[in-house]
């Protein structure tokens, strides 16, 4: 099996640095998944891996092997684009064995090979349909087949899944996570998606503006954001950040009395809390006043006045207070997060004791 290093990538376009000293390390059969905005540079960072780009600076390893100047052909990789790219006058089997025609593997052996994609990916009904045939999601399979079938032990993925529809998104990255797993095969994934790249990630490497934000496995990634991109990035409704300043006691949220939240001064923090964290209740923390109520079934989000501020608040199912009124939010210890609001980077912080919170936070009622 083969891993991946990059090491001080860097990719320039005249002043313009597309990918600014980027590091990072992909495990033997590990999925590390590139995620940001558009334009944020994880594209880029992967036509260089595959070496349809070449690096302005920085190095690349697969295997242990320096490819950094190597072209595609030699860095032992099968790549599958946000496009498809399926030939439409070639039947499935005959787009699935193009590459292997082209290096000249033997009849027996492409045969082989795409016996084992077809079953894998479900395709053996299908194998003499052309691809107007077909649909977006067996599209996507016959190009993942054309993948699998190169045996190359490391692929890389481009939002592959970009073109297809809720569902079949759902579907598809379960599909391509368990067919990572099974083969042990080393893999790069592209995607703008959060929800894609928390699901199916051993590793989340967050780009923002050509850098990497921050790398970690996806549940450091949810509870322990490195900045406030990265907080607000991870999580639906994204984290609150909430504006301190100084207070009799330690900091409080700014336009309010208190009480204070954390020890010292409060200038220039911001609080972060997760809408999911807080709980709305008789007593608690923080007097509130709820603004607006979105109800999406299963939950409902509460739009909360607090001080001068807002917060988003996540409830299960429908909640029984009304617009204007006042409630008291609460959390559990260790939900909150503090970050420097100059740098944006996540700063230690030391906690007051705020004494017992209510429990009884989440007062609903069912749909009859």
């Amino acid at each position: 099996m083969s891993g991946i290093e990059v090491a001080d990538l860097c990719k320039r376009w005249g002043a313009v640095a597309a990918v600014d000293n980027v590091n990072f390390e992909v495990k033997p059969g590990t999925l590390t998944v590139l995620l940001g905005p558009s334009g944020c540079g994880k594209s880029t960072t992967l036509r260089l891996i595959a070496g349809l780009d070449s690096a302005s600076a920085g190095a690349i390893r697969i295997g242990g092997r320096d490819v950094t100047h190597a072209p595609p052909a030699q860095r032992g990789i099968s790549m599958v684009f946000q496009s498809y790219a399926l030939f439409p006058h070639l039947t499935v089997e005959e787009n699935i064995i193009f590459g292997l025609r082209v290096r000249r593997v033997s009849v027996d052996e492409r045969n082989r090979r795409l016996k084992k994609a077809s079953e894998l990916l479900g395709l053996g009904a299908l194998l003499q349909r052309k691809p107007s045939q077909l649909s977006g999601g067996q599209q996507q399979r016959v190009a993942l087949g054309r993948a699998i079938v190169a045996e190359a032990p490391v692929c890389l993925m481009d939002e592959p899944l970009s073109n297809l529809d809720a569902q079949l998104r759902h579907d598809m990255r379960k599909e391509i996570r368990s067919i990572q797993q099974r083969l042990g095969m080393t893999m790069v994934y592209v995607t703008h998606d959060q929800i894609e790249a928390m699901s199916i990630a051993d590793q989340v490497v967050l780009m923002r503006g050509g850098v990497v934000e921050q790398k970690a496995m996806p549940p450091e990634l949810y509870s322990r954001p490195a900045t406030t991109f990265a907080a607000r990035f991870i999580g639906t409704p994204p984290m609150n950040l909430v504006a301190l300043s100084n207070g009799t006691g330690g900091a409080v949220v700014r336009g309010t009395d208190g009480p204070p939240l954390i020890e010292g001064p409060g200038d220039g923090l911001l609080l972060g809390l997760r809408p999911e964290e807080l709980r709305v209740g008789a007593s608690g923390t923080l007097a509130a006043e709820i603004l607006a109520v979105e109800y999406h079934g299963a939950d409902s989000i509460l739009e909360c006045r607090v001080g001068d501020q807002t917060l988003m608040v996540r409830v299960d199912g429908v909640l029984r207070n009304q617009i204007g009124e006042k409630v008291w939010l609460s959390w559990a210890d260790g939900a909150a997060h503090v970050f420097d609001e100059k740098s944006s980077r996540r700063v230690d912080h030391r906690p007051i004791a705020l004494g017992a919170r209510s429990e009884d936070n989440r007062v609903l009622h069912s749909v009859s």
